[in-house]
């Protein structure tokens, strides 16, 4: 298994890091707890991902309204296996839509939940989850700073902020010589580009990493809906339809029709290929990954393998433009 060093830190992660948000759950809907893996499927799914060399497992406190880390600390407890942990706080454990924010005093409560649950004194990484229009940034920041300097947190990053959050952030910790976010986690996948609108050349500029999320576009790069056909059971089109509703066009259909000619001209998965696709990007430090099946690691891991030129990752991305 690859690895890459993590922006300006001294975190190696594996270029494939396993993402938990199905683990009791479909992410942080209340209305979907308990639903996604259950235990014994989220164990093998570990099982199945530190066999194939991937160290690093991203989860929140709000997935699967806990589940994910209390399982995610579980596994590593019977185990023993080593693994990088990545949790994230913003969104209710419980669900409580008025029980959310990055204040300091929810940001230090909430750690201790986080760690109880993951049966560890000390977090690898953590994410805000996403931006708090209703605390001041200065104030998350100097919360963060506490848990870095308490040894509670090796490394703070964000998630889901815009290049122009991501600037303030970055010269409220310089001036006040705060801890950093020192890597950004965002949707990128060649249906969502929207990094390309300034947060990769801020990542770029200031020796950020960039851990991606959703390289498949909630399933609709592996060419599993198809037009005029009901879209598969058990499918997130079926769960949590919301982000990608935008999708449902004649436009997107056509491309993904030509992206999976792309993949059969290379004999790999369109899967694959997309996951490589967000890979060879040069920013890129690691591709969160959400299979749902020990099995669906394998098309990830092929896409180590697909090495694409720039001229490949251009040709690609224009079929979506």
């Amino acid at each position: 298994m690859e690895t890459a060093r993590l922006g300006r830190t001294d975190v190696e992660l594996s270029r494939l890091g396993l993402g938990c948000g199905n683990f009791g759950g479909v992410g942080s809907d209340p209305k979907l707890f308990g639903q996604g893996e259950s235990q014994d499927e989220a164990f093998a799914l570990m099982d199945a991902a530190v066999a194939a060399g991937i160290t690093f497992f991203d989860t929140a406190a709000s997935y699967g309204g806990g589940r994910s880390e209390s399982w995610v600390g579980r596994w590593r407890a019977e185990r023993g296996a080593p693994a990088l942990l990545s949790s994230k706080v913003y969104w209710s454990v419980s669900g409580d839509p008025g029980n959310r924010g990055l204040s300091r005093e929810r940001i230090l409560r909430e750690i201790e939940g986080s760690l109880e649950r993951l049966q560890t004194d000390r977090l690898d990484l953590y994410l805000t989850h996403e931006p708090d229009p209703e605390t001041p940034i200065e104030e998350t920041l100097r919360a963060l700073d506490e848990l870095v300097r308490s040894g509670k947190v090796r490394a703070v990053g964000a998630s889901n902020l815009d290049a122009a959050q991501l600037e303030e952030a970055l010269e409220i910790s310089g001036r006040l010589g705060l801890a950093r976010y020192e890597w950004v986690q965002n949707e990128y996948n060649l249906l969502q580009r929207e990094p390309e609108d300034g947060v990769l050349s801020v990542c770029k500029r200031e020796g950020l990493g960039f851990t991606p999320f959703s390289p498949l576009a909630g399933g609709w790069l592996t060419g599993k809906y198809r037009r005029g056909e009901d879209h598969p059971p058990g499918s997130r089109m079926t769960l949590r339809p919301e982000p990608y509703l935008e999708l449902e066009n004649e436009r997107t259909y056509r491309a993904i029709e030509e992206f999976e000619a792309a993949a059969a001209a290379r004999s790999v998965e369109p899967a694959t290929l997309a996951i490589a696709w967000v890979l060879s990007h040069p920013q890129v430090t690691a591709v969160v990954v959400g299979p749902r099946r020990p099995e669906q690691l394998e098309t990830a891991l092929a896409a180590l393998e697909l090495g694409l030129s720039g001229q490949e990752r251009d040709e690609l991305a224009n079929l979506f433009v």
